[in-house]
């Protein structure tokens, strides 16, 4: 009976007194007026804002394919292919439909898991896809921990001892790093310790079951460094940043004055509180590393999505290049949703903004 409302009694002041407004609406409006949690709520956008990225980048990269020179038919038979060879191909491929016809068949494919079959190799796509990512991935959180020990350490050593010679080396060196580009970087680690000093092999890639642990890892060692070096710079300059702001705080002053170690003070009580826009950054970055590999596997001879990429779209097999595509973009946009996810467990300060 308690979902009945019941009515207000007058008391001697005349005022009316009743139960509680939320006894007044019943039980099931109530349950009705329940908000989802936040991180469903922000979980659903994200979604939707994956769905929306997804679609407008594939359909933009199979226009831009579509106007790239050359006959797609042609290079799938070679320059001594007739005419009507040529045909049948465009026919069997529907290569002589609009753009967005094409795109729409391909899109209601992968759906349903089917992304094709490559028009270079006659290879599923998917099959492809699936032996070349982990070497796009090994090679990223390779790059990606050399990059957070060589900032975090430089960091935290120039927030102890600002304008210090290492913290002034260190600026000099960041500024450096994010200026290089990759591919320079690159070039340069070849020739000093593959062609001076012949330490590290220039090129190629195996297996640790084919060469073992020693081998595998010296070959991915020089890419994963120049690939890390410009992400290195920015977390180094952007944690130093924080950490000294964070050492001008008074909780760190009470702590330096009640005798803490200095590990103490910089790993608990700098470190952490300073880390969130280096967790945020992170994050970004490590999406966005993915997507640079494509220069370094192409220098270093690495079999990798990034080379699985630029060998399709010299060929035209727009088939290939919608799906590596879109899989950097799914891989982008999870990074970022997994990361926001992780500000708002880290930061209450987001979930009451959001809230």
């Amino acid at each position: 009976m308690s979902d009945v409302i019941r009515p207000p009694v007058q008391r001697g002041s005349g005022a009316l007194i009743g139960p509680p407004a939320t006894a007044a609406i019943p039980t099931d409006a109530r349950r009705a007026r329940r908000v989802a949690p936040l991180w469903v709520v922000f979980l659903g956008k994200k979604l939707g804002h994956l769905l929306v990225v997804l679609v407008a980048v594939t359909f933009l990269v199979s226009a831009m394919v579509d106007l790239l020179p050359g006959d797609p038919a042609r290079a799938i038979l070679g320059d001594n292919a007739t005419d009507e060879q040529l045909a049948q191909v465009r026919e069997e491929l529907r290569l002589d439909d609009p753009v967005i016809v094409r795109y729409f068949i391909w899109l209601g494919n992968a759906l349903v898991g089917n992304l094709g079959v490559s028009l270079r190799t006659g290879q599923p796509v998917g099959e492809a896809i699936a032996q070349r990512l982990p070497v796009s991935l090994e090679l990223m959180i390779l790059a990606q921990l050399i990059a957070l020990v060589v900032a975090i350490s430089l960091a935290m050593y120039a927030a102890y001892r600002p304008h210090g010679v290492v913290d002034k080396v260190s600026t000099i060196w960041s500024f450096s790093a994010i200026s290089a580009p990759h591919f320079v970087v690159g070039l340069g680690l070849i020739y000093v310790f593959s062609v001076t000093l012949g330490w590290l092999p220039t090129s190629g890639y195996v297996t640790i079951a084919e060469g073992g642990i020693w081998l595998h890892f010296t070959l991915l060692l020089m890419p994963a460094f120049a690939l890390a070096l410009e992400p290195a710079g920015v977390y180094q300059r952007l944690l130093r940043g924080d950490m000294q702001t964070t050492m001008r705080d008074d909780f760190v002053l009470a702590a330096q004055a009640k005798g803490m170690s200095t590990p103490n003070i910089l790993f608990r009580q700098v470190f952490r509180p300073s880390s969130f826009s280096l967790v945020t950054l992170a994050g970004i970055n490590t999406a966005r590393l993915l997507g640079s590999t494509l220069v370094i596997e192409t220098l270093f001879a690495l079999p990798g999505l990034g080379r699985l990429l630029v060998d399709s779209v010299n060929s035209r097999d727009f088939v290939m290049v919608q799906a590596t595509v879109a899989v950097i973009a799914v891989f982008y946009v999870v990074v970022n949703i997994v990361i926001d996810l992780l500000y708002l467990v880290l930061d209450p300060r987001v979930r009451s903004a959001r809230g």
